[in-house]
């Protein structure tokens, strides 16, 4: 009874508090917000973002400027959609803004957020993330894995190249899914996807209940309840999740001699290794350096390096079938680099200029992530006249980003790679215009392997194969609807039935 009344009177309270709060900071001169759209008692502007929020965000900032205030329930929320406004949350006060929100299903996935990608900024996180980019993400590690990916593209070779011989149409979203979880997989662990466990299914979890529209995160209040049942599900995926990787860090440190590996180091081995030489709180790093910290770092690498080239793959290869010519460009461009070696070896990356303008021209018109990961304010500010509270979450439009038409001209909406070329403009994070990595202090650490992974296997697909519908339907009648979540993939799978264009000589 004690709590239904509360509830009822949290109900009744909550929206007139907000009222009072907003007509406070818009009459305040000193505390004015962003325009935005007025939204409803309790829920704010919620109802406005619909089941496409990026879409939604886009049409209202249109309306509302590039800095919008929004109501997310009970959450203060500014979204950030053009170049200048960037530049102004993620490097003129990227310190002020380089906090994160707290997450219900982040934190019962991430160990209590013992990881990167949603710890709060502080001396934790900033010790934390100088740990993976100087010891796990540096370049001579990442590149001291080739053999391990080319192996794998050699077998990914062969097993479509069976199927291009009996014309089998393939499921594409699936394929290169598998594919990139075994390289992944063997680059952290030392072996492929493990059968024991149905990792697909768990990151497939993962996906969609930390993508859906949480109440809890909106209405904190309501968090006990767990309406929506996300929390149930989250804290059992999360318990398939750990118990595989017990196993996994259990069998490492049994085996642990490396003479026993041929010498060849994962990062369950560098981190297990940083593990042991750790006792208590450990001088250099700043924080006790335990088991969960091993499995929250390795749950952010599975899913920062699995999901996001995975679907930005398949966005490639869908806009490639969508145009013949794009494509013939890249396979001459391929023919002149490669020649008619089957597989593409990562030395010839930096020599494709025009496929990287193809993945570029593809993740401006498909950010992986279209919406950021929400930023939070650790203090008041003001930016650019406008009052940001603390506490208000910060989301940058990268969908919005790629296709303003003030950017990008009146032909925004269209797959051109040739806009990039003699352009200046990158995705390193320096570019505001273009972000799909992020930028400042919370940009992607894993940017490197993130950009091999896709132009590697796009470049090794196109440059063996050729790929036709399998439906009879025409390239420019392809499907390219999405579908939200943490990461923005196709609605439908990609499905098409390769042709071999080069002959194998070089699988080993």
């Amino acid at each position: 009874m004690y709590e239904s009344t509360m509830f009822v009177i949290l109900l009744i309270l909550v929206p007139i508090l907000l009222l009072v709060y907003r007509r406070w900071t818009t009459s305040n001169p000193h505390h004015k917000l962003p325009p935005g759209p007025r939204g409803l008692p309790i829920i704010g502007n919620l109802h406005m973002l619909g089941t496409l929020p990026h879409r939604a965000i886009t049409e209202l900032a249109k309306h509302y400027g590039p800095i919008m205030s929004l109501s997310l329930g009970s959450v203060p929320a500014i979204v950030v959609s053009s170049p200048q406004a960037a530049e102004l949350f993620l490097k003129t006060h990227d310190t002020v803004f380089a906090s994160r929100p707290k997450i219900q299903v982040a934190e019962l996935y991430s160990y209590g957020v013992k990881g990167i990608a949603f710890t709060p900024y502080g001396p934790y996180w900033r010790n934390m993330r100088k740990f993976c980019t100087r010891e796990l993400l540096t370049t001579k590690v990442i590149d001291s894995f080739a053999w391990m990916r080319k192996e794998e593209l050699g077998f990914f070779v062969e097993s479509i190249r069976e199927a291009a011989s009996s014309r089998v149409a393939l499921d594409v979203t699936k394929i290169v899914g598998e594919l990139i979880q075994d390289m992944i997989c063997r680059m952290l662990f030392g072996k492929s996807r493990d059968v024991r466990f149905d990792l697909s299914g768990i990151l497939e979890e993962m996906t969609e209940t930390g993508g859906a529209f949480n109440i809890a995160d909106y209405f904190p209040f309501l968090r006990a309840l767990d309406l929506q049942g996300l929390a149930r599900r989250a804290r059992r995926t999360s318990k398939d999740f750990d118990e595989m990787l017990e196993l996994i860090i259990d069998e490492h440190e049994v085996i642990g001699n490396l003479e026993e590996k041929n010498g060849k180091e994962d990062f369950v081995d560098m981190l297990l290794s940083l593990k042991n030489r750790t006792t208590g709180t450990n001088d250099q790093l700043g924080f006790t350096f335990d088991r969960a910290n091993v499995k929250a770092i390795i749950l952010d690498m599975i899913f920062g390096a699995v999901d996001t080239s995975h679907t930005a793959v398949i966005w490639v290869m869908s806009e490639l079938t969508r145009h013949p010519r794009v494509m013939s460009r890249v396979q001459k461009e391929l023919e002149m680099v490669v020649g008619d070696n089957d597989i593409v070896e990562e030395a010839h990356l930096s020599k494709l200029d025009y496929l990287y303008m193809v993945v570029k021209e593809s993740l401006r018109l498909h950010p992986v992530a279209p919406l950021s990961v929400p930023h939070e304010s650790t203090e008041d500010i003001l930016v650019n006249g406008y009052h940001i509270p603390k506490k208000s979450r910060i989301i940058i439009n990268n969908w919005g980003l790629g296709r303003d038409s003030n950017v990008w001209s009146e032909n925004a909406l269209e797959f051109i790679p040739e806009r990039f070329s003699g352009s200046k403009i990158d995705l390193q994070g320096q570019d505001f215009q273009f972000i799909p990595f992020g930028s400042g202090r919370r940009g992607c650490p894993g940017l490197h392997l993130g950009l091999i992974n896709i132009q590697l296997l796009v470049a090794q697909m196109v440059h063996c194969f050729d790929w036709d519908l399998s439906t009879g339907t025409s390239p420019t009648e392809l499907e390219m609807d999405e579908k939200f979540g943490l990461t923005m993939s196709r609605l439908d799978h990609l499905v098409a039935t390769p042709t071999v264009r080069v002959r194998e000589k070089h699988l080993t």
